[in-house]
């Protein structure tokens, strides 16, 4: 049996309070809205009970932040992409961000099981004034468990229409990509997070952006792994490479975190689920 969800999860700004909507069908939820910053920031998780994903499953979630709306998105946990005998499995994700708003998609990370067959695709479409923080964070395997990746296909898409597009497809035979110092050197965790907007970036607010970031890397254990760069003048991007998934997303968080505060002029405080 195949999994076809969708999700269409929208914010508006309703008297000063960030509201979020959603419309589902069949296993992708939405839990209570959260307002642990107040009113202005809405946070919300998305639920996949099944857990998982395998060939010919199809997760679809459309997101919209209206204008001078903030959302904030995270997960219960990981994506798993499971061994795959029946074709693709996908998961897509299309945002738009109006005007004024800002959206932080920050999904716990995707797992790429042994003989996967995997699309995770993410589109972000940002209106001239909107903003967003989001990242990408895959874990080839589960090489502390001893189930490493060895076969199999995982397809990563990620853009900021126009402005953007990171895309690749790591295939676990391909052993100068996986194993030479040219590709992933061993590594098996892949993060990227990524700062966007709708407009350029003034020289001042990117050479900020940069400064802390780079900061946080080299005070790291991974800072012969990572590295922040401007790639186009609406988009930061950093990058980190790591034998498993926690040390790079500690990292992340402390970047994300650092920017939330230089950037937007909140605290940079872990959603509560984080923690858990």
């Amino acid at each position: 049996m195949t999994w076809h969800a969708s999700l269409k999860l929208d914010y508006t700004l309703e008297a000063e309070r960030s509201v979020a909507r959603y419309l589902h069908q069949g296993p992708l939820r939405i839990l209570q809205s959260l307002y642990p910053e107040g009113d202005a920031v809405c946070h919300n998780v998305v639920v996949h009970p099944p857990s998982g994903l395998v060939g010919g499953d199809t997760l679809d979630i459309q997101v919209t932040v209206g204008a001078g709306a903030h959302g904030l998105v995270t997960t219960p946990g990981a994506t798993r992409f499971y061994r795959s005998d029946a074709g693709l499995a996908t998961q897509q994700v299309h945002a738009r961000v109006e005007a004024g708003a800002r959206l932080e998609w920050l999904p716990l990370e995707a797992i790429a099981y042994n003989q996967c067959d995997a699309l995770n695709r993410a589109v972000f479409d940002l209106a001239p004034g909107a903003e967003m923080m989001s990242w990408d964070i895959t874990a080839l395997g589960l090489p502390a468990a001893d189930l490493p990746f060895v076969q199999g296909t995982f397809r990563q898409h990620m853009a900021v229409s126009g402005a953007w597009l990171e895309r690749g497809t790591v295939n676990a035979t391909d052993t100068r990509l996986m194993d030479s110092p040219l590709g992933l050197a061993g590594q098996r965790c892949m993060a990227t997070l990524v700062f966007a907007a709708g407009s350029a970036l003034s020289p001042e607010r990117s050479e900020r952006a940069l400064a802390c970031a780079r900061d946080l890397l080299e005070a790291s254990p991974l800072r012969l792994q990572a590295g922040a760069t401007s790639p186009h003048p609406q988009v930061i991007v950093v990058r980190v490479l790591s034998p498993v998934t926690e040390p790079a997303m500690q990292l992340l968080r402390q970047v994300w975190a650092a920017w939330r505060e230089a950037m937007w002029g909140l605290p940079g405080t872990l959603p509560r689920l984080w923690n858990l």
